[in-house]
């Protein structure tokens, strides 16, 4: 095997490698937001959490990536330990479905029939097909379509180059005694798992058993102690993404790798004493790539079914092989960057902490004007730590979107990172302005004069209104309900008349002499504090709305003539004869 052969068998792997990724990727836009909703399905019921992990596995073709995305889970503290065995154990019996796509080029015959099944045959075509369709298609489904198409024609493309560069190896001497000295299970087992862990994938190690089994003899003798060192050697992208995360994490790592050993430490000897006991002529015949998908995928099975019984030892020997560490940091991180696998799910983890943001700022709110009221020093110890969390959230969330805006996604995820980054932004302001007033009622706290009975009044009036919006705009932004945010804008026009009407009642006062001045500059902070917080909740309305019909801009939403929206009017005079600053019962509350 010359220098150049070596070259074209790095350049096939090279094409692989890349075709699984294109595959993958546009089989999990195509899947869209159905990926996050089967990964929210993710239970304690093991039977259901096994099928999805196979499932998630199939669909993005390595169980090493879902591991991954496992140990980011547990260490934001979304899922749990137990929640993943079952997860684990499946997502290996799901990853046989990439040796059984590859088995597809092993497919030899004169009739016309089998010639097109061979993918040789037909995988230019499809990516012909492929490349018209992402050049040509208007929307994002054809187009992840055409991608998938791309991906697999490339996967092929890479299997059939990576199966000619290593026909020359029948030929050498030297080579067919490797393959004899592979004979023996141990090495076999030893040579499987260093290339598995040189390249992190078992897809890409099993495909090039295929490929060289295509070209050189190899028999199930060989073959076998091999697949079971790739199956071992997968669990090198458990053990490095566990690196830095708390024990929890690792524990998910270390269920996938002591499965794995366990299964091998099963089935190897296993192999071995039949082999030793028994002569069977079948295991010295010649694999091909069809036979190495079936035997990777009743060997997965097997281990499967062996060990899923046992699921709950699997728990608790991971918890005693990785005991709590006093050195470890055991504090939960907001959002895991292992998320970022798969952005669906990340994108639906950042609105759960967006929504955990908006109770917060909510919390805020209505204990700052209450302690406006009745000073509590607690409350407000409270309030000034649930500003730090807020800024924190919007720090690390921001943070975290930018990135993941950086991957590739569909219209309807950028999308949601786009309203996202909004109502993180407009919430964290909301928390300022909920910080202000803090301040603001220890002044009062501290001071020897008194807002006027007129003023406290109307205070009561703008603060309901507000404490409504807030309510309003949070439950719309958890349940993404249109209509609910369609509330939201006329609730805010009527806050800000009934501000401006208070303002102007305010400043006559204070010519008249019946205001302190330096009360009427706190009296006059606290409604621009309470006005700009309803901006804030009508900015978020508007996002949501904007999210379910693309078509319409902020700007064209707020001028347009809203007069004649006899819907909107409805709601806003609901609203004003609701809140008003000259409405008895409102002023008597």
């Amino acid at each position: 095997m010359d220098i150049f052969s070596i070259f074209t068998l790095c350049g096939g792997l090279a094409f692989f490698l890349y075709g699984i990724s294109t595959m993958s990727a546009g089989l999990e836009k195509i899947a869209g937001g159905k990926l996050e909703k089967v990964l929210k399905k993710m239970t304690s019921n093991p039977v259901k959490s096994f099928a999805l992990g196979a499932g998630i596995t199939a669909l993005i073709q390595s169980s090493s990536a879902v591991t991954v995305m496992l140990v980011g889970l547990v260490n934001s503290g979304i899922m749990n330990l137990s929640q993943t065995v079952s997860v684990i154990i499946g997502s290996n019996v799901g990853t046989t479905i990439t040796a059984w796509i590859l088995s597809l080029s092993g497919i030899k015959g004169t009739t016309c029939f089998l010639k097109l099944l061979n993918p040789a045959s037909f995988s230019p075509i499809l990516a012909f097909i492929g490349v018209i369709m992402i050049m040509q298609a208007k929307s994002n489904k054809r187009k992840n379509i055409g991608t998938v198409f791309m991906g697999f024609a490339i996967l092929m493309f890479g299997m059939e180059v990576m199966a000619g560069s290593m026909a020359p190896l029948a030929d050498i001497p030297e080579f067919q005694n490797i393959l004899i000295a592979f004979s023996n299970p141990f090495l076999g087992m030893l040579v499987g798992l260093v290339i598995t862990m040189i390249i992190q994938s078992s897809s890409a190690s099993i495909g090039i058993l295929q490929a060289l089994s295509m070209s050189s003899g190899i028999s199930y003798m060989v073959a076998v102690p091999i697949l079971l060192g790739q199956n071992l050697g997968t669990c090198i992208s458990a053990i490095l993404s566990a690196i830095g995360v708390n024990t929890n994490a690792k524990r998910v790592a270390g269920v996938h790798v002591i499965y794995n050993i366990l299964s091998v430490g099963l089935t190897l000897p296993l192999f071995i004493i039949v082999t030793k006991l028994v002569d069977i002529p079948f295991l010295h015949t010649n694999v091909n790539p069809f036979s190495i998908a079936v035997t990777h995928t009743v060997y997965n099975i097997f281990t499967a079914l062996v060990a899923f019984p046992f699921f709950k030892f699997l728990e608790k020997a991971t918890i005693w092989a990785i005991p709590e560490s006093k050195k470890d940091n055991e504090k939960q991180v907001l959002l895991d960057e292992r998320l970022l696998l798969a952005p669906s799910f990340a994108i639906a983890e950042c609105f759960k902490q967006t929504v955990n943001m908006s109770e917060i700022v909510g919390f805020n709110y209505l204990y700052s004007t209450k302690l406006l009221k009745s000073y509590h020093q607690k409350k407000a110890e409270q309030i000034v730590e649930n500003e730090e969390k807020i800024d924190s959230y919007e720090d690390k969330l921001n943070s975290f979107l930018l990135k993941l805006s950086g991957k590739e996604l569909t219209d309807e995820d950028n999308n949601k990172i786009s309203e996202l980054l909004i109502a993180i932004n407009e919430y964290e302001r909301i928390g300022d302005h909920t910080a202000h007033i803090l301040k603001i009622a220890e002044k009062l706290k501290d001071g020897d004069k008194k807002l006027s009975p007129v003023a406290i009044e109307e205070l009561k009036v703008i603060v309901n209104a507000v404490s409504e919006i807030m309510t309003i705009t949070t439950n719309a932004y958890k349940t993404d309900d249109y209509t609910m945010a369609q509330e939201v804008e006329p609730l805010e026009y009527v806050i800000k008349k009934i501000i401006r009407k208070v303002k102007n009642s305010h400043i006559q006062r204070l010519q008249n002499g019946e205001c302190d001045a330096e009360m009427s500059f706190m009296f006059s902070d606290l409604l621009t504090d309470l006005r700009r917080i309803a901006a804030h909740c009508g900015n978020i309305g508007i996002s949501i709305i904007q999210l379910k019909d693309n078509t319409l801009s902020k700007h064209e939403y707020n001028h347009r003539n809203k007069d004649e929206d006899e819907e909107y009017m409805n709601k806003y005079r609901n609203y004003k004869s609701r809140f008003s600053v000259s409405n008895p019962e409102l002023i008597s509350k």
